[in-house]
């Protein structure tokens, strides 16, 4: 069974704060689907969890969830 990349199935939060947390989500999402399997993805989370550069390629794959997020949104306008 395929795992779900986008909870609840939509896009739609109240707020930006529950936006970034569902950009969160969803990036630690494509990451499971992208390597199921778990005890791989143990083995890597030192590489990733210590170094610089893949610290700031995390934040750049949340932060195009989060864009993502934000214009499904409309930018939480009134």
């Amino acid at each position: 069974m395929d795992p779900t990349l986008v909870p609840g199935n939509s896009l739609v939060t109240a707020t930006p704060e529950e936006g970034r947390q569902l950009a969160i989500k969803m990036a630690r999402l494509i990451i499971k689907a992208t390597q199921p399997d778990e005890t791989v993805r143990e083995k890597l989370r030192d590489v990733y969890a210590n170094g610089a550069s893949m610290l700031l390629q995390v934040g750049h794959i949340v932060a195009l969830e989060f864009a993502t997020i934000a214009a499904a949104n409309r930018y939480w306008r009134t």
